[in-house]
């Protein structure tokens, strides 16, 4: 059966269908031997359908985890300057898992790893509003007008941010400590909302996303979701098919 060419990379487990529609962009997918385009339809079974020049194949069956990103990390799966990625702490992972959303190179925490693409297209796509909390130290102390600024939206370069919760953890002259909920997935959100309200972020750590926690897990480790967090993940994102 003939399907969007994004739709079986991501059936596939070889990224989100946005991921795939940069891969198909930067060339790196073909079909039959010639270099694919958006839009392009193929069939899994009939069409021979390569990524990086390796041929895909069918569904391997679905994985999800959770990895604490430490600092110095890139949030993907190789680098051509050979800089540490997840890819490095995954030793033993058989399955070609990909890392849903970013976190920045200086940001740590949580990661959800799948090989899900469906899945992971739905986590990432705004009209879902899946929640991700952070933890984070930033310079300077914190008025009430800058909290209330963040929780009713940043203007941003790239457009006005939507609500955050935003809770006070710790104060002193220094710096601040707070715990701030948004469910956008802008390019370095959280410290761009905080530098335009007058304060850099120190330290940066995504702790929680939809109620599924990093709990004690050190950085640099993985686990796998359990199957109530995996059944809770679905119930929020639904079906994206």
């Amino acid at each position: 059966m003939e399907e969007r060419l994004q739709k079986i990379l991501a059936k596939c487990g070889i990224a989100s269908r946005r991921q795939a529609e940069g891969m198909i962009l930067e060339g790196l997918v073909t079909v039959n031997g010639a270099p694919a385009v958006l839009g392009m339809k193929a069939d899994l079974d009939r069409d021979h359908i390569k990524v990086r020049g390796k041929l895909i194949h069918t569904v391997e069956s679905k994985v999800y985890m959770i990895f604490n990103k430490p600092e110095k990390c890139l949030t993907t799966m190789s680098d051509s300057e050979g800089r540490t990625t997840v890819k490095n702490f995954l030793k033993g992972v058989k399955a070609k898992v990909f890392p849903v959303g970013r976190l920045d190179y200086n940001s740590e925490g949580l990661l959800i790893l799948t090989n899900d693409g469906d899945m992971a297209n739905a986590i990432l796509h705004p009209g879902k509003k899946i929640p991700k909390t952070y933890l984070l130290k930033a310079d300077g102390f914190l008025e009430d007008k800058d909290i209330e600024r963040l929780e009713k939206g940043i203007k941003l370069e790239d457009g006005m941010t939507a609500p955050a919760k935003v809770k006070k953890l710790k104060y002193t002259k220094a710096n601040s400590w707070l715990e701030i909920t948004i469910h956008e997935g802008k390019k370095r959100q959280v410290r761009r909302m905080m530098e335009r309200v007058g304060h850099s972020v120190i330290k940066l750590k995504r702790v929680r996303i939809n109620g599924i926690s990093l709990g004690r897990l050190e950085p640099g480790l993985f686990r796998y979701m359990t199957p109530e967090e995996i059944k809770r993940l679905k119930k929020e994102v639904g079906s994206m098919q």
